[in-house]
């Protein structure tokens, strides 16, 4: 069944237009009478059925918005930027492995920077990607997406872990062994750039009650370490 993000989502007449219309128009050829799901990205879906179609919109009659129940643990992944397309392909996947925010962080190492006049641009092409692989792998909520100025800054924009008894912090280090994933209900998983964290880094993130995690003998590339992590969360959990 096709899913299309509206927002606001209500019960009632819903028109669509845009790219969540093209895409049901021209890439799933939907035909009035087809039943559709809606969902707003943030939680809620509603059940619907197209009413027609013209060239630049669709309008769809849609049930009663019900909320999306969440299964624990709240997985929020500390990224780098990352060289090229491997960035756009490293979101795509974390929307499918089940990552639930991403925080652009400023290492050290990194080869890519975002620059403060083209942030906006750059994180809303980042939304539309997260929202593409939101729709292709069945999920109802797309991830959040925000970039720290500093890692002083990601880190101090972090739950509390006092107020977060069952919350865990985890940075991604191939020099680290391999550790056992916690039990938790909140998991903040940090992963470095190409070119590995600064010892400096690496003191901060200790500081702020960071523990190492290795994920094998072998080293991952920078988009690669972030994804099996979540998907082993995931796995272990059963979310």
């Amino acid at each position: 069944m096709p899913r299309i993000f509206v927002t606001p989502l209500v019960a009632g007449e819903v028109t669509i237009t845009g790219d969540e219309h093209h895409y049901l128009h021209r890439v799933r050829r939907a035909r009035p009478g087809d039943a559709v799901e809606l969902v707003d990205g943030a939680g809620l879906r509603a059940a619907a059925v197209i009413d027609r179609i013209t060239g630049d919109h669709t309008v769809v009659r849609a049930e009663a918005p019900s909320p999306v129940v969440a299964t624990p643990p709240y997985v929020r992944v500390l990224l780098p930027l990352i060289k090229g397309d491997r960035m756009d392909t490293c979101l795509e996947k974390l929307v499918e492995v089940g990552a639930d925010e991403i925080v652009l962080w400023p290492a050290a190492r990194a080869v890519v920077r975002l620059d403060a006049d083209r942030r906006e641009a750059r994180l809303a092409k980042y939304r539309a990607a997260l929202q593409a692989g939101a729709r292709q792998c069945g999920r109802a909520a797309v991830p959040a997406i925000r970039a720290a100025d500093s890692l002083t800054a990601a880190l101090a924009s972090l739950p509390a872990l006092a107020s977060s008894p069952a919350a865990a912090r985890l940075v991604l280090d191939p020099a680290a062994d391999r550790g056992t994933l916690p039990a938790a209900d909140d998991v903040t998983l940090l992963s470095g750039p190409e070119g590995g964290i600064a010892p400096e880094e690496l003191d901060a993130l200790a500081a702020a009650g960071f523990a190492s995690l290795g994920l094998g003998p072998r080293v991952l590339r920078a988009e690669t370490a972030p994804l099996v992590a979540v998907a082993l969360i995931r796995a272990a959990t059963g979310s």
